[in-house]
């Protein structure tokens, strides 16, 4: 062969590939694998253009990638103060009192739920503390926000509104708003008026973002959304001067209301691709989230709630995904309570075996046994986020857990029992919700938080492969990625511990050696 590029010796190689499942050294070239061999292999490779890198001591995997995460949009998500380690109200309030303003705003994110101890989300808990200044809270979920009176003013929300979809401004007895916004179109209302970074501020965010990503081993990432519709060209726009760090796969969203004209449109948007980002696959929602007493559950929440769909029409839902994956698209649906999967599964099925697409369905928090064995009967992808276990507690005290109630807390997370029934599990983040760092994922997957503790873990292997070669196949690339193996794209992560071996919390502190996407490398250790 013709000299590669890059020559990485001395490594334990974790392949994943059957044919050869362990190597000491990889060669690439023009982005691709070109050899997976030995030390006295690489000897013989090199040429007079190759940079060969020493990786005595770590072990090299296919790269990693984050099966579900919002990189674009998730800056505006994550904008403003960090109340992610609040815990109770007394704490919130300290936390306002001193935020700093933006453009005369507070801006916050990353609320727990669990800060409000059991009390309504309400404005009135923290509109001392503002005074006159606007704010908007996100809470971590990124389903619903508190926005306090001056912010409601300034968006000319004064009372309950109506939507497409599901969501709600909640309002007192006397139809005057809490401040709780629950659901995208409710949010959208305070949004719309509120400070917006620049277009080259969010530019260079975006790029400071993905190589902060990139130093946690992760060479590509499933990206559930197309932001505001201006994010194919942010993203050309930074590949006019260089390389992405990380591959970025986008799944623009499907709302309902969806006509057969906007169906085509989303269709049409497959087209779209640069170097190392393309539109792949639509995203839906079939509910919301459990602590917003938005998730679609078979019976109602222990506060009443949870019996309704995200789409009104649930049968347009289903028409929707028949139309797109006749015209050979995959979809990946947010489907977080018990009514919700058996929805998507039902859909998924209707649609029968002929030209079989892998659909997708994210979360999966919470379903009952007899639905674990159809994901792999109907090739249904779980894709699931282990970090978003530390939301909850094992005492069952938690928002969570208190609004499903103990039978349907106890089967949290179960990508154990999925992964033993033969189903692809792939893993992801869902930054902002929880840290993009990859080896948090691995971790929390192998050692489950809270709820799903108990008989829920994941062996360091399945771990692994959760973010290489079942991420691969969630994307519908088992052919071209996921493994180490000649004639595949060159996606690996070099660990200075073994991520299969190793235990959970070493993974979760593991120096990466190199990360290297689609044959770049994207970072190295001092």
């Amino acid at each position: 062969m013709s000299a590669p590029d890059l020559v990485l010796t001395g490594a334990t190689v974790r392949t994943l590939d059957p044919a050869r499942p362990h190597a000491t050294a990889v060669a690439i070239r023009d982005g691709l694998i070109a050899a997976v061999g030995d030390a006295a292999d690489a000897r013989d490779w090199t040429g007079p253009g190759t940079e060969t890198v020493d990786l005595t001591g770590a072990t090299l995997t296919p790269g990693l990638t984050d099966s579900h995460s919002h990189p674009v949009w998730g800056l505006e998500m994550a904008t403003g103060l960090d109340l992610s380690p609040v815990t109770d109200l007394d704490g919130l309030r300290a936390a306002l009192h001193g935020a700093e303003r933006t453009e005369g705003w507070v801006v916050a994110h990353g609320l727990d739920h669990n800060a409000f101890g059991g009390r309504p989300v309400d404005r009135a808990l923290i509109e001392d503390v503002l005074g006159d200044t606007p704010a908007f809270i996100r809470l971590y979920d990124a389903h619903s926000a508190l926005a306090n009176g001056a912010a409601l003013r300034a968006a000319g929300v004064d009372g309950p509104r109506a939507f497409a979809q599901r969501a709600e401004v909640r309002c007192d007895a006397d139809g005057r708003p809490t401040g709780h916004l629950i659901e995208h179109a409710a949010m959208a209302l305070v949004t719309a008026v509120m400070p917006k970074p620049s277009y080259g501020r969010r530019r260079a965010r975006l790029v400071e973002l993905l190589t902060a990503m990139a130093a946690t081993g992760l060479t590509g990432a499933h990206v559930m959304d197309l932001g505001d519709g201006d994010v194919p060209d942010l993203l050309a726009s930074v590949e006019e001067a260089a390389d992405l760090p990380l591959r970025l796969r986008l799944a623009p969203w499907c709302m309902p209301g969806a006509d057969r004209e906007a169906l085509d449109e989303l269709v049409a948007l497959q087209r779209l691709r640069g170097r190392n980002w393309l539109v792949g696959g639509v995203k839906f929602f079939m509910d919301g989230t459990i602590e917003g007493g938005t998730a679609w559950l078979e019976h109602a929440d222990c506060h009443g709630g949870g019996t309704e769909a995200f789409w009104p029409d649930p049968a347009a839902y289903s028409a929707a995904v028949r139309h797109l994956h006749a015209a050979g698209v995959r979809t990946a649906t947010h489907a977080i309570g018990d009514a919700a999967v058996r929805h998507v599964l039902d859909t998924v099925q209707s649609l029968g075996a002929g030209g079989r697409l892998a659909h997708r369905i994210e979360h999966i928090e919470t379903v009952p046994s007899d639905q674990i064995a159809r994901f792999a009967e109907l090739g249904v992808i779980a894709s699931m986020q282990p970090p978003h276990t530390a939301y909850t507690r094992a005492d069952h005290t938690d928002e969570w857990s208190r609004r499903l109630g103990d039978e349907r807390a106890s089967r949290a997370w179960r990508c154990r029992d999925l992964r033993d029934a033969g189903a692809y599990l792939a893993l992801g983040s869902d930054w902002p919700v929880a840290h993009y760092d990859a080896r948090q994922v691995l971790a929390t997957a192998r050692a489950p938080r809270g709820a799903a503790a108990a008989g829920r873990a994941l062996t360091g292997l399945m771990a692994l492969e959760g973010c290489t070669t079942h991420a691969a196949v969630a994307a519908g690339e088992q052919a071209v990625a996921g493994r180490i193996a000649p004639g595949l794209r060159a996606d690996l992560t070099a660990f200075a511990v073994d991520p299969v071996d190793a235990p959970a919390d070493e993974v979760a502190d593991a120096p990466i050696r190199l990360t290297v996407s689609s044959g770049r490398v994207t970072h190295r250790a001092p």
